[in-house]
């Protein structure tokens, strides 16, 4: 069951915490999406058998955590993160983003010099400017900054959600144009039948961080999702082989 975590502002912020030796992992979602996904159940299952430590969280406006997801920005709900970790995991700590939450993953480790590794699952760091934004029409774009948002096509459930300040936010944050100060060992899995992100970023983000020690596993057949049996087998399987 759920915990939650006042923000400071009356804004509630869900977790799961697992008791365990370290370091700990710590889940990071995507766009969207929370911390009932299968990859992160099968994480969670993982440091059951494992003895590990883990916790999952919910950003604002995401799952169970309360605020509104208009509300929120990269910026936003990589403060929600840190306030979480801080708060709650002690010690050294991997980091796991799926899509969205390899950019927050990224972001963190920037910040936190207890980053002991990262494992990212179909990144999309910089995904508001080059995905988003890139992809509009001039419609689209009047749009968001006329209306202060627009809704686009979501081929894995409800229509996604994208406002001025997401788009604004998100400039504030790129990671790909310069080098990346991140030296922890990087885990990579991404689908290169990924129609969301494209499996290029997953190269991009290795040539630009500073930390040589790098895998990427391409998986030919792959979608965005990469929560098949022999997808979730494969990103449990990084824990084991390299010992994050």
């Amino acid at each position: 069951m759920p915990e939650w975590l006042d923000r400071g502002d009356g804004v509630r912020l869900a977790y799961e915490q697992r008791p365990g030796k370290g370091p700990a992992l710590v889940f990071l979602p995507g766009y969207r999406s929370d911390m009932q996904g299968t990859k992160a159940l099968a994480l969670d299952a993982h440091c059951a058998s494992a003895g590990r430590a883990m916790l999952r969280l919910d950003y604002s406006g995401h799952g169970k955590s309360g605020g509104s997801f208009a509300d929120g920005t990269i910026g936003r709900w990589t403060e929600d993160a840190v306030l979480l970790i801080e708060r709650l995991v002690p010690g050294e700590l991997v980091l796991v983003g799926s899509s969205m939450g390899g950019w927050i993953a990224l972001l963190l480790a920037r910040r936190l010099a207890r980053v002991a590794g990262l494992v990212l699952v179909a990144p999309a760091p910089d995904f508001s400017e080059e995905l988003i934004w890139a992809g509009l029409d001039a419609a689209g774009r009047r749009q968001v900054m006329n209306q202060g948002s627009v809704e686009l096509p979501n081929p894995y459930g409800e229509p996604y959600l994208v406002t001025r300040a997401l788009i604004e936010d998100g400039r504030r944050h790129l990671l790909l144009g310069d080098p990346i100060a991140v030296t922890a060992p990087i885990r990579i899995l991404h689908g290169q039948a990924d129609t969301s992100v494209p499996w290029q970023t997953s190269l991009r983000i290795a040539e630009r961080v500073q930390t040589a020690d790098v895998r990427i596993t391409l998986v030919k057949d792959g979608d965005h999702r990469l929560s098949r049996p022999q997808d979730l087998a494969a990103l449990v399987g990084f824990f084991g082989q390299y010992g994050l």
